[in-house]
Formats: structure tokens, sequence, C-alpha cells
């Protein structure tokens, strides 16, 4: 067959790409065009999503494909899940999204449960109850009386406020609604009594559309500008977690998956949601998935928490490199009391090494000394919070769990592999890193999970006794 070309627009909490990826009958290629800084934003106080900046790189990677003059297919739009954009009456934006990251959710759901109570919330939803659900940050944009909440006509999450810049045609994707802790898992629809709770409208959210729906086409302006002509515009598995899922290279359904980068996210697949009192005192997340499939997983604060030491020792002017840090770790004796990746301490600290000495004072752990020992105190504290995960997952499967499958950038980690190996007691298959772009490719060019894993290359890790 004629090679294919596609675009993937793989936007995350720290960075994002445009990838030029082909697919020749047999295997998929992808060529990264243009990296680039997704900018967190404080302005007095507030965080925001600079998603002008965002779409002005986007805008040049779409150039430097059209400057080729290669043929382009269609483009894809994956992000991060529950933030969102407000769209005005004239059709603009209203100012910037804010940031999950943002403290103005603190106290936010305990005000919200007065209305609608935690456990119903639970009920309705399936989803993990974290401070910056979507469902909580419009109910603390309401109570701050948001001029953008106010002025919004339309309410898009990432993805679809990406692809609406693109295209001019305003969508909610399903996998991405799925995120927000407003949509009825059974009936893929918005909750109304929820968004009632939150004293906004049905109507202010687009239809529903699920991965692989055409949204639209390059706006005439942008097809002209980047040379790239009306390139189909596609709705793919918009969060981030989903389109990676999809690429997961599994021989059969006996499997856990590991979204390893910024954030974790340990999970399973099930044909229908599992809600039930046990998941809720676990506090597990049902999301949506491609082909109908739900995501059964856990929310684990990931590589967060290395990135922001590594940003604060680059301030104090030891710049190290991700192998120089992994080296660092290889070092020090593996450590036998953990910090909880998920305690609220680690959320937006401006000093995550200060946070984490803070935590382990608090608790009677040792402290660490040095770069090195918080480098491997991070890994093998995420390692042992793997392990509970997965062990509480391996009660509720509907199946023999066999291997879990890393994928994500956490992936190229052979240290913290190993040692989730190690501590999980499974054999893990780790790869590929691009799973999310890999996973948003496949949906625009309507491949299966087996077609795509001739693409991938994995390595395997056995635990060691």
């Amino acid at each position: 067959m004629t090679a294919k070309n596609y675009i993937a627009i793989d936007l995350g909490a720290t960075s994002g790409r445009v990838i030029l990826a082909t697919y020749d009958g047999r295997k998929l290629g992808m060529e990264t065009i243009h990296r680039f800084p997704t900018p967190l934003i404080n302005v007095n106080g507030r965080y925001f999503w600079n998603i002008y900046s965002i779409y002005d790189d986007i805008v040049k990677g779409l150039t430097i494909v059209g400057q080729r003059g290669v043929k382009v297919e269609s483009i894809g739009v994956d992000t991060w899940g529950v933030d969102f954009a407000c769209v005005a009456k004239d059709g603009t934006l209203c100012g910037l999204p804010r940031s999950y990251r943002d403290p103005y959710t603190d106290g936010a759901p305990e005000a919200f449960f007065k209305k609608m109570p935690r456990e119903e919330l639970y009920r309705r939803t399936g989803i993990q109850i974290m401070n910056f659900n979507s469902v909580f940050q419009l109910y603390a944009q309401h109570k701050e009386k948001s001029s953008a909440l106010d002025h919004a006509k339309k309410i898009l999450f990432m993805p679809d406020a990406i692809s609406y810049l693109l295209s001019g045609k305003a969508v909610c994707e399903y996998t991405i609604l799925s995120t927000s802790a407003l949509m009825n898992p059974v009936k893929k629809k918005l909750d109304s009594d929820i968004l009632e709770a939150c004293h906004v409208k049905k109507r202010r959210f687009p239809s529903v559309v699920f991965p692989g729906k055409k949204i639209g086409r390059l706006n005439e302006a942008l097809a002209a500008s980047t040379g790239l002509g009306q390139v189909a515009v596609v709705a793919v598995a918009g969060h981030d977690t989903a389109s990676a899922v999809a690429a997961v290279p599994a021989a059969s359904e006996r499997f856990a998956y590991l979204s390893s980068g910024t954030w974790s996210l340990m999970g399973i697949e099930t044909k229908d949601p599992v809600i039930d009192d046990r998941m809720y005192e676990e506090n597990f997340t049902n999301e949506g998935g491609v082909g109908g499939t739900t995501r059964l997983l856990k929310n684990i604060t990931g590589m967060w928490l290395l990135e922001q030491c590594m940003a604060k020792w680059r301030s104090e002017g030891r710049d190290y490199s991700y192998e120089e840090v992994h080296a660092m770790a290889s070092s020090c004796p593996k450590c036998t009391r953990f910090i909880d990746p998920n305690d609220p301490s680690f959320s937006a600290p401006q000093d995550m090494p200060a946070a984490i000495r803070n935590y382990c004072e608090a608790h009677c752990l040792d402290v660490p000394q040095d770069d090195a020992h918080f480098v491997r105190l991070i890994y093998d504290s995420l390692a042992a919070k793997y392990a509970e995960v997965l062990a509480f997952l391996r009660t509720v499967a509907p199946f023999d769990i066999e291997v879990l499958h890393i994928i994500g950038g956490g992936s190229r980690n052979s240290l913290l592999c190993q040692l989730t190996a190690d501590a999980c007691g499974i054999t893990v298959v780790a790869g590929p890193a691009e799973g999310t772009a890999l996973g948003n490719v496949m949906i625009q060019a309507g491949l299966s999970r087996g077609q795509l894993a001739k693409s991938i290359e994995t390595t395997t890790y056995y635990p060691r006794v």
C-alpha cells in the first residue's frame, strides 16, 4: 500500500510534541517534528495554562511538516485530563484555562459534598475523588464568580479546545470527558444533576463524540499558512492515558498497565465500570477507553516528584541529566521505608526536596542526606506504591494478571522498571515510550492493537528473588 502520513499532537503537563507518523501497511514510523514546553504560569497566585503559547508551538510544528510538502491524512490531539477552556459567544477564548495545579480547589470538594454527598458523586461517576477533578474546578470557579465561566457559551476540555482552535469545530470527546467526574459511565453522558450542583448548564458542553470521529478540517487560515491544506482533524482518545493504553502491545487481556510519566496511572481494562463500596473506599477511578472499554485505574503521583526536585537542584546550580540521576540512585542502598507519592504536600510545593524532607521528619523516616538519596527514595517509594495498587487490582480483576506493561516515558527508566518488577513480583514489559502518540495515530489510521504491536520494541524485566 502507499504510505500514509498522520500528525499526532501530544500534550503533556510539562511538554508537548508535534509528531509526524508514517504507516506503510506493515510498520508505523514516527518522527518528532517539534518539541516545546507547555507553560504553566502563575499570575497573582492563580495558575493558568498558556494555551496561546502552546497553540503557537503547534502551528510551528504543523508549518515544518507543510514545508516538506508531505500529504497528511489527518491530525489528532491528546492531552492530560480534567482541565478545560471557556469559549465566549463570539467564538474567542475567555482568557487562559486554569490548571489543575491551582490551589483554588482547596476545600472545594468538602463544600460540594454539602450539595451532593461524596458517596453519591462516586456512585454516579465512578471517578476517583481528587480535589482537582473538573467537577470541583467548575464549582470553585462558580464560587469565585469567575468571569471566564460567567461568559462561557461553550466549555471545552483541553484536547477539544486545541482541536477547536485548529478547526473551528467544538466537540466533547468521550475519554477526556470521562476524567471529569461529570459523566455517567454507563450511559456515557453528562450527568445533569452534577452539573446543576456546579451551577453549570448542560447546554454549555458540545455533543459527545467517540474516538475516531472526524471533527472537521484545518481552518482556511491555518491550511494556507502551514501549507498543509484543509487536513481532517480527528477526535482521537483525547485523554493521553486512553491513547497510551490503546497502544499497549499485549498478547492477551490478562495484563495490567502502568502509564508512567509526570503522573503514573495503574489499572486494568474491563468491559464495564466497576462501581461499588470497595472501589469507593480505595478511591479507584473508571475512565473511558477506546472501543467502549473501561479503564479501571488508580492515579499515582509519578515522575513529578523527581522533575520538581531536579528543577530545584537546577536553580541551585546542580543541573543533572536523567542518566546522571539514575546512576546516582543505583549507587544508593534500597530504602526500606517510603514516602506516599500521593500525599497532598507533594501536589504543588515551591520546593519539592523540602516537602519530601518535611514529610520524612513528620513520619519519622530517615531524611535523605544528599541528592542521590532523594532520587533513590523517590524510586523505591514509587515501586512500593505500584506494588500496593497492583495487589489490590489482583483481588478485583476478572482474570489472573500475568504481566505488567509499563508505557510512557517511564518505560525508558531501566532502574525503576526493575525495582517495579521486584516490588510487584511480576514480569514487567516496558515500552513503548511513545505510547500516547502511537495510540493517537493508531486511532486516526484505524489500526488494531495487533497491527500496531509490530512497530513496538519492548524490554522485559523479571522479578529478582
